[in-house]
């Protein structure tokens, strides 16, 4: 049995309705998509073990594997995944922004899935197997209420237990269609501190986390005792300021606060130099990078803005969460440049499940936080910045902003699709919509008893093939 410390309890394990990443470091191993990506990022079968698209992009074939199962032992068909997908859609869930191109999903037969679209979306294999926030679902256990703690899924791994405040623990699935895991099972506890979850790692009663103390990452990874590797991540971490709060609903405002902030003291904080900084969303390694940072580290220039907005004091209240300790630190940074600049900002700090729940009413004038995992570009701006779109939480609207990112997600050139995700960053960027901060680097560790494990770009925990001596 596996141990694993992680630095958050999951607010749910619904997969289509949690947006929380402890959640998905669970659910990864519990949950299949159609698709999902490999090391590289590149899309392979899951479920679905071929598919094919008309000439004219609008349907996509999807077909399933054979013999497939939940873990409790009932098939998995094609009605299965009309129904998960209809459930995203039909309820609004979190990644229904991914399906506006989807006229109808229909199951001609037990083992084929037609997606029938509106307009070409060339993103469509990360749309339906990105994340496991798409992963297929089963009726009844959404119906019975049981899949926010007792979720069936038809991943490597099933829940035996769920013990809130404690633990939950993973066995392996009976039913599974792929490898059989290695493991006899995981056991997730949830630990806060990092500095614990070190010593539980180098103690041995942990044999892996991903909740290291940042400061001795460097250290750590010329330790003989455990394993500590890192890689560039694909997410990125950001400062969004409530545009239906004054003076914030002012873009001359926003831009101060993005001069005002230097990038470079708030990341070594947040992070101690694991992360890259960043005036854009997606990271450098990226086909879709745009090079683009218009904000110096200028307090006199913040000022003038100030000045020119008619603002000469504010206060701010800043939303940051205990379970992302690099908020609580980058917010003391945060709070003395803007305090030179004449913002008083009030550090207000909640545990994670309170904090989703004053951002969903929006009483906030700024939170920082992170967007993981992302792959497609569609992912790094639509739903943060489209107007009323599920995550635009800071109330953004510009219906340029709109027109590009409705465009780019059904244009079928790359080139221009690039040009047109590059237009819309600028303006997002201009308009501080959301004021870029960095991109971290994924950083975990594990026991030298621990083989078969990998740290991916996405941040996806697969234990699947992982093995344990004991």
């Amino acid at each position: 049995m596996l141990q694993a410390a992680i630095g958050g309890e999951p607010d749910q394990l619904d997969p289509q309705k949690t947006s929380a990443y402890y959640s998905f470091e669970v659910l990864e191993n519990v949950y299949d998509t159609l698709v999902q990506p490999d090391a590289n990022l590149n899309m392979q079968p899951a479920l679905a073990t071929s598919w094919d698209t008309s000439k004219d992009q609008l349907t996509w074939t999807f077909h399933l594997g054979k013999g497939l199962s939940f873990s409790d032992g009932s098939p998995l068909t094609s009605k299965d995944v009309v129904y998960s997908f209809e459930r995203i859609i039909k309820d609004k869930l979190n990644s229904s922004y991914k399906f506006t191109t989807v006229k109808s999903i229909t199951a001609p037969d037990p083992a084929t899935v037609v997606f029938t679209l509106s307009a070409p979306t060339p993103n469509m294999l990360a749309n339906v197997g990105g994340f496991k926030g798409v992963g297929i679902v089963e009726q009844s256990n959404v119906d019975s209420g049981k899949i926010k703690t007792a979720p069936v899924g038809s991943g490597p791994f099933m829940v035996k237990s769920y013990v809130s405040g404690d633990k939950i623990e993973l066995v392996p699935n009976p039913h599974y269609w792929g490898p059989k895991p290695k493991l006899a099972g995981v056991t997730y506890t949830f630990v806060k501190d990092p500095t614990v979850a070190l010593q539980d790692l180098q103690s041995g009663q942990v044999q892996w986390t991903d909740n290291l103390p940042p400061q001795q990452v460097a250290s750590l990874k010329n330790n003989s005792d455990i394993s500590v590797q890192s890689a560039p991540s694909t997410d990125y971490w950001y400062m969004a300021l409530n545009e239906t709060h004054k003076p914030f609903d002012n873009p001359q405002v926003r831009r101060a606060v993005a001069f005002a902030l230097d990038r470079e003291a708030i990341t070594k904080a947040a992070t101690f130099g694991n992360a890259t900084v960043n005036q854009t969303a997606i990271p450098k390694g990226s086909q879709w990078y745009f090079e683009y940072a218009p904000y110096t580290h200028d307090p006199a220039k913040a000022q003038q803005l100030m000045g020119q907005a008619g603002v000469k004091n504010a206060s701010m209240d800043l939303m940051v969460t205990s379970q992302y300790p690099e908020t609580v630190r980058a917010a003391q940074v945060i709070a003395s440049e803007l305090g030179a600049i004449g913002i008083n900002v009030k550090i207000r700090t909640l545990d994670f499940a309170q904090w989703l729940d004053e951002e969903g009413k929006g009483n906030f004038d700024s939170f920082m936080l992170g967007w993981l995992g992302n792959l497609d570009p569609d992912e790094f701006y639509y739903a943060q910045h489209h107007s009323g779109a599920n995550f635009n939480f800071q109330k953004y609207s510009n219906p340029s902003v709109d027109k590009l990112l409705d465009q780019a997600r059904t244009e079928t050139d790359q080139k221009a699709r690039k040009q047109e995700y590059d237009q819309a960053a600028k303006m997002i960027v201009d308009d501080a919509s959301y004021i870029y901060l960095y991109n971290p680097d994924v950083v975990q560790g594990w026991s030298k008893k621990v083989s078969g494990y990998q740290v991916r770009s996405d941040r996806a925990i697969r234990f699947g093939q992982t093995s344990l001596t004991q």
